[in-house]
């Protein structure tokens, strides 16, 4: 099943990846499992400034039960969590890594996800990561490209119809990610 296709349409908010890009890197299925299955999410580039988009992502993901991994270069705590200067230096498991970095720092966050063991990674909304998504899916991640991991969680967990937003998806039910 691919974008477009199943109880939800697509929503394209705007992105300029074709419809071949579309169905390999945001498909809903896809989008859907690592959402329900991920516990512990490192986020590259996340901001001690919780009015930057990174912030955001962060303070929404951990108050939505997920242990968020700051990876930034600097030493200290962001979100009550310990920073680290690069995946590799993480001594836990992670589940997924959110990027939000420029395009064309991506590739190398990606070969750093693939040589450490995680299994996915998630470019952020307008990232322009097509070359680092390509390659993350040749090492053998799944890779989500050009979406916004915080807009999807509350689209599929319900809550982003409280802001007014249309999620394209119709429904009389509110939906409910089960935790793994």
């Amino acid at each position: 099943m691919g974008p477009g296709s199943g109880p939800a349409c697509d929503i394209r908010l705007n992105t300029q990846l074709t419809a071949d890009e579309r169905r390999r890197f945001q498909n809903v299925e896809t989008i859907r499992r690592l959402l329900r299955e991920s516990r512990t999410i490192a986020i590259v580039g996340l901001s001690a400034d919780s009015q930057k988009a990174s912030g955001f992502v962060g303070t929404y993901l951990q108050h939505e039960g997920y242990r968020i991994v700051p990876v930034t270069p600097r030493a200290g705590t962001i979100l009550g969590e310990t920073t680290y200067p690069d995946l590799g230096s993480i001594p836990f498991k992670v589940d997924l890594v959110d990027v939000f970095r420029p395009g064309h720092e991506c590739v190398t966050v990606a070969a750093q996800a693939a040589a450490v063991g995680i299994p996915a990674i998630w470019f952020q909304l307008r990232i322009h990561a097509n070359e680092a998504a390509e390659r993350a899916a040749s090492l053998g991640l799944t890779a989500v490209l050009d979406r916004c991991i915080k807009m999807e969680h509350g689209r599929w967990a319900g809550s982003l119809h409280w802001a007014g937003m249309n999620t394209e998806i119709v429904t009389a039910r509110k939906r409910r990610l089960a935790t793994a």
